[in-house]
C-alpha cells in the first residue's frame, strides 16, 4: 500500500473521522459539500489503514480470529444490506472496556470491548454498528473529516507534536511519553472525532434501524440499547462530561432520542406486518379469529455466537487471566455460571497455564456442543497444551477436513503447531496455512504465525517477508523496512523472491519518507535508513 500523506497527516488518521465542531463555534461559512472531492475512495482506505495500523502499535487493538470473523460477520450482514453495499468496511476490537466505538474514513469501525460487554444480545450490538455504518455510508464521516483537513490544521498539530514526542522517547507502548501521545491521541478521537450535528446523528439512527430491519435483526434493538447506556448513567449518578460512556461523549443521548428510536422501529415494524384480510384475520391462510403477534425481541438475525463471543471477550479484555478467573468466581458466587460463562471460565484457565482445571469445564461442554467451534477449538488449545498432542490433532484435522479456509481454525491450530518448536510442525502448519494465503496480506495475525511456522520449516525468506509484513501492520513501517532490506542483502535470494521484496520496499518506502519529513521516525532502528533519506 503506497501511502503519499499531506502535512499532519499521522495525527489526521487519528482524528479522521471527525466532524469537528470547531467551525461552526467559530462561525465560519459553511461553503456546501465537498464530500470526496478533497479524499479520494483510495487515500480514504489509506487513512483508514493507519489508524487501525497506530491503535495496533499502541496496544490499543485486540486481534483475535474467533472474535474478528464474529464481528465481520455481524457487521458485513449489515453492510450488505445499506444503500452502499460496495462500501469496503473494516470491523475491529478495541481492549478498551468503556463504552464506545466509532467509525473512520475507508469503512472502518472500531467497537470498543467495553460495549460489548454492556449489551444484552446480539442485536444490541448491532445497532450501534448499523448507526456507525450509516454514518459511513451518509458520508458524515467523509465530510467531517475534509472539514477538519481544512479547517483544523491547529488542532491537528498540536496532536502531532504528541506523537512526534512519544516517538522521540523510543516510539514504544510502554514509554511514559508513548502513554501521554496515546492519552491525547485518543482523548481526540473520542470526545471531538464525532460531534455530528443534531440532524447527522438523527440520519443515522433511522437509516440504522432500517439496516437493522432489512438484515434481519430486531429494530427496536437501537432504542433498547440506548436504555441500557441510560441504566449506565444513572449508575455513575454523574452530572460531569467525565463520567459519561465514551459513546455518549460523542453520541448525546437524550430521552427524546430514545423515543423517536422506538416510534420509528414501531412503524418500520408495523409497515412490513401483513395486511388483514377482509375478515379481521392477519393471513387470509389462517382462521379469522387468529390472529399472530410478532414477538418483539425475537433475534431474527442473531447469529447464535453472541453469548460465546461475550464471554471470550470479557477474558480476553481483561488485565489478566487471574482477573477474568476472579469476576467469574464473583459471578458464581451469585449464582450459577451458564454454559458460555463456563467457557469463559474455561478459556481464562488455559491462558493462565491451568490446563487440567480448563480442561475439566470443556469436556462435558463440547460434548453438549458437538457442533460449537468455540468449544472445539478451545478442546483443541487445551488438549494440546496439556501434552495430549494426539488428541488434539485428531480434533483439528477433523474439523479442517471440513472447514479448510475457516480462518479462526486455520490459524489456531497452525499456532499450536508452532509452539511445539520442531521442523515438522512448521511444515504441517506452512500447508494449514496455504488455504488462506490468497486472501488478503493485512492479516497481521497470519503473518505473525506465518513466519513462525517457516522459521520452523527451515524458510528463512519466507519467514523475513512475513515478519516484515506483520511490523507494517502493526505501525512501524520503517521497521518494516529495515527489515526487507537486510533480507535482501541475502545470498540465497531467487528472481521471484527478489522482485517480491522489490515490490514491497517500494510501497513502504513512500510511507516512511512522509513520516520523516513530519519529524516523526521510529528510534528503535536508529539510523539504518539512510539509503532511503532524501
Amino acid at each position: 500500500m503506497t501511502v503519499r500523506l499531506p502535512a499532519a497527516a499521522l495525527l489526521f488518521a487519528l482524528t479522521a473521522s471527525a466532524g469537528l465542531a470547531t467551525a461552526q463555534e467559530r462561525g465560519l461559512p459553511d461553503i456546501g459539500s465537498s464530500a470526496g472531492s478533497v479524499l479520494s475512495p483510495a487515500k480514504q482506505a489509506e487513512y483508514g489503514a493507519m489508524v487501525l495500523a497506530q491503535l495496533r502499535h499502541e496496544g490499543y487493538v485486540l486481534d483475535d480470529p474467533l472474535l474478528d470473523g464474529w464481528l465481520a460477520d455481524v457487521g458485513k450482514r449489515l453492510a450488505s444490506a445499506s444503500d452502499r453495499p460496495q462500501q469496503a468496511f473494516t470491523f475491529f476490537l478495541l481492549r478498551d472496556r468503556q463504552i464506545n466505538a466509532f467509525a473512520t474514513l475507508g469503512g472502518y469501525v472500531a467497537v470498543n470491548s467495553g460495549l460489548v460487554l454492556a449489551a444484552t444480545r446480539e442485536d444490541e450490538l448491532a445497532g450501534v454498528l448499523a448507526h456507525e455504518i450509516s454514518h459511513v455510508t451518509q458520508q458524515h464521516v467523509l465530510r467531517g473529516a475534509e472539514k477538519a483537513q481544512r479547517e483544523s490544521l491547529p488542532i491537528l498539530l498540536a496532536t502531532l507534536g504528541a506523537i512526534v514526542a512519544a516517538q522521540k522517547a523510543g516510539g514504544t507502548s510502554s514509554g511514559d511519553a508513548s502513554s501521554a501521545a496515546l492519552i491525547t491521541g485518543m482523548g481526540l478521537l473520542q470526545q471531538r472525532q464525532i460531534d455530528y450535528t443534531r440532524d447527522n446523528e438523527a440520519e443515522a439512527d433511522r437509516i440504522g434501524i432500517r439496516l437493522l430491519a432489512n438484515a434481519g435483526y430486531d429494530p427496536e434493538a437501537m432504542a433498547d440499547f440506548f436504555q441500557t447506556l441510560q441504566g449506565v448513567v444513572r449508575i455513575n449518578q454523574g452530572d460531569e462530561r467525565s463520567a459519561l460512556p465514551g459513546y455518549l461523549q460523542t453520541h448525546p443521548l437524550t430521552l427524546a432520542r430514545i423515543s423517536e428510536a422506538r416510534e420509528r422501529a414501531d412503524k418500520l415494524v408495523a409497515s412490513r406486518l401483513p395486511l388483514p384480510s377482509a375478515s379481521g384475520g392477519g393471513n387470509p391462510l389462517l382462521p379469522a379469529n387468529l390472529q399472530l403477534a410478532p414477538a418483539r425481541h425475537q433475534a431474527r438475525g442473531d447469529t447464535g455466537d453472541f453469548p460465546w463471543a461475550k464471554e471470550r471477550l470479557r477474558v480476553l479484555s481483561a488485565l489478566t487471566p487471574a482477573q477474568a478467573i476472579r469476576e467469574y468466581r464473583q459471578m458464581q458466587a451469585k449464582q450459577a455460571l451458564s454454559e458460555p460463562q463456563r467457557y469463559g471460565l474455561a478459556l481464562a484457565h488455559l491462558l493462565a497455564g491451568q490446563n487440567g482445571e480448563a480442561l475439566q469445564e470443556l469436556v462435558p461442554l463440547a460434548q453438549a456442543h458437538p457442533g460449537n467451534l468455540w468449544l472445539q477449538i478451545a478442546s483443541g488449545e487445551a488438549e494440546a497444551r496439556s501434552g495430549r498432542i494426539a488428541e488434539a490433532d485428531r480434533r483439528f484435522d477433523a474439523l479442517l477436513a471440513q472447514m479448510p479456509t475457516h480462518r479462526a481454525l486455520v490459524l489456531t491450530y497452525a499456532r499450536l503447531l508452532g509452539e511445539r518448536g520442531t521442523r515438522e510442525a512448521g511444515q504441517r502448519a506452512v500447508a494449514v496455512l496455504r488455504p488462506l494465503l490468497g486472501a488478503s496480506n493485512a492479516d497481521l495475525p497470519l503473518q505473525q504465525i506465518y513466519a513462525r511456522a517457516n522459521e520452523l520449516a527451515g524458510d528463512p525468506v519466507r519467514a523475513g517477508e512475513a515478519w516484515a509484513e506483520a511490523a507494517y501492520l502493526s505501525g512501524r513501517p520503517e521497521q518494516a523496512l529495515v527489515q526487507l532490506d537486510n533480507l535482501k542483502k541475502r545470498g540465497d535470494l531467487d528472481y521471484y523472491a527478489r522482485a517480491r521484496i522489490d515490490a514491497r520496499i517500494a510501497a513502504i518506502t513512500p510511507t516512511v519518507l512522509e513520516l520523516r519529513r513530519q519529524g516523526i521516525r521510529d528510534e528503535a532502528v536508529g539510523g539504518r535508513l539512510g539509503l532511503y533519506a532524501r
